[in-house]
């Protein structure tokens, strides 16, 4: 006679590795498919992180921290290639649909993975939307210089203002409407199918970086180390800020885990990808930001639009630098609020098909192996918090979800090394367990940082997908309809 079991029972009951392998398998011909290969994978990391902070963040964070910003740069790229390798030796391990959420169910529980799926599902949600508002800036920028066309602002900026602990109405607009549409665009696109959204994404990055290296060429012939002091005018406080915040822009790796059932040879690309992404990212912001900054003083970076172009106009007293740089901005920005629509969309699918949400996430277009309903649903949701919510509380709490996902994924690391040495491993992390001890320990330091209204708003989202799991997910779970091979504590 089967009883049901307890709460506790259902929040630590796990899920083994090899039934997420298992389950990958059988599902190859009706489910996803492995069509990714590891150029488009890495471009896929670089698509969803370049361009998520680099062409808008430095207008947000040169106040809170100044020139040292920079330094804020190097701690949160310390923090992600921590974390990158960690991401590397789980994705190796676990090479499915899923990214945090499925490593942390096989190491952790079913409670705390779909805890971190929650923060998943924050983390690409609005980071496509804070994408999506900086795109509508450079969309602005380019028809304003090209055309003279200026668009009105009651259709450029969100309704809702975050003051000191709390949103309300009081913005100088009504709707984002280019972030909304650039929202809707991706979701066809991602409809078509993963080999058509990798291959549109590969280029758009190599314009991309192409249009970055142009800017810091020309931003280099302006350098004045003058603008660089004084340096650290907020002190440690200012970095340490900025520092949470800038995490954001590394979101990107963690959409390459997502990929896992759709690439390639995934136990050896899988982790390649991860660092060579993170290398490339890394390398770009640093000198990017090194020359915007020497480029002009450091007061003219708060309130700037489109930042990168007017730096390039006053850099070189012709529009047409500027017109690239926003014209490669509104075709490469694209890429990412691409990358990270479909990163969300597949931690959905992985949920639904571990029966954690309804089973529209999971259904798959026959012709095109992609999640059509699921990316509508999303691209829907997405949209409208592009459309309505103001970017500095979106760069924010992306930051939270992404730091979370982070320290889950390091603390798989250490768990699985001791309760699964056997296991087979495309890369493992050096100097274990010294560096995902040091990644947990940077992640929480940055978490530490952020703000207080982030910290209410993400405590608002955790109660509410408590609900949700108590109430449905977990006596809809497919362990809990009767794989009872994954409810063993020990596997």
């Amino acid at each position: 006679m089967n009883t049901e079991p307890s709460l506790g029972q259902r929040l630590l009951r796990r899920k083994p590795i090899e039934q997420f392998l298992a389950e990958s398998r059988s599902r190859e011909g009706d489910g996803l498919r492995r069509n990714i290969s590891l150029f488009q994978l890495t471009m896929f990391g670089v698509g969803a992180t370049i361009g998520t902070g680099i062409f808008f963040v430095l207008a947000e964070q040169v106040p809170v921290a100044g020139p040292a910003v920079l330094v804020s740069f190097l701690i949160a790229g310390f923090a992600a290639a921590l974390t990158a390798l960690c991401y590397a030796e789980m994705s190796s391990m676990i090479p499915v649909a899923g990214s945090s959420y499925s490593y942390a169910y096989a190491t952790l529980g079913e409670g705390l993975a779909f805890l971190v799926a929650a923060c998943l599902v924050m983390e690409y949600g609005v980071s496509a939307a804070a994408v999506a508002v900086g795109w509508s800036e450079y969309l602005h920028n380019l028809l304003l210089i090209t055309t003279g066309l200026e668009l009105p602002r009651a259709l450029l900026h969100a309704p809702l203002v975050a003051e000191g602990y709390s949103l309300h109405f009081g913005g100088d607009g009504l709707i984002n409407l280019p972030a909304a549409v650039l929202v809707f665009l991706c979701c066809i696109l991602l409809m078509r199918g993963s080999k058509e959204s990798a291959r549109a994404n590969a280029i758009m990055v190599i314009v991309k970086l192409g249009v970055l290296a142009l800017f810091i060429a020309l931003a280099m012939t302006a350098y004045d180390g003058q603008n660089l002091t004084p340096f650290a005018p907020h002190g440690f406080a200012g970095i340490s800020a900025a520092a949470g915040s800038i995490f954001f822009t590394f979101v990107g790796l963690d959409a390459v885990s997502t990929a896992g059932e759709e690439v390639e040879n995934p136990r050896r690309n899988l982790p390649r990808a991860i660092l060579m992404a993170l290398v490339i990212v890394l390398t770009f912001y640093l000198l990017v930001a090194l020359f915007a900054l020497g480029a002009q003083p450091q007061f003219m970076f708060e309130g700037q639009e489109a930042g990168l172009a007017v730096i390039l106009q006053n850099v070189t007293g012709s529009a047409i630098p500027s017109v690239i740089l926003s014209a490669g901005a509104v075709i490469s920005v694209f890429s990412v609020t691409l990358v990270v629509l479909y990163g969300q969309t597949r931690v959905l699918f992985a949920m639904s098909r571990d029966g954690m949400l309804p089973k529209i996430f999971s259904r798959v277009n026959p012709r095109t192996k992609a999640p059509a309903a699921n990316t509508v649903i999303v691209a829907t949701a997405v949209a409208a918090i592009a459309a309505f919510m103001p970017s500095a509380v979106l760069w924010d709490l992306t930051s939270m979800g992404t730091l979370i996902a982070f320290t889950v994924v390091s603390a798989g690391v250490i768990i699985l090394r001791y309760r699964r040495p056997d296991a087979p491993r495309g890369f493992t992390v050096p100097l274990f367990p010294l560096l995902p001890i040091l990644s947990i320990v940077s992640c929480l330091y940055l978490i530490s940082s952020l703000s207080s209204i982030v910290f209410k708003l993400t405590a608002v989202w955790a109660v509410l997908a408590a609900l949700l799991y108590v109430t449905y997910s977990s006596r809809n779970s497919a362990l809990e309809r009767g794989d009872q091979a994954g409810m063993d504590p020990a596997e």
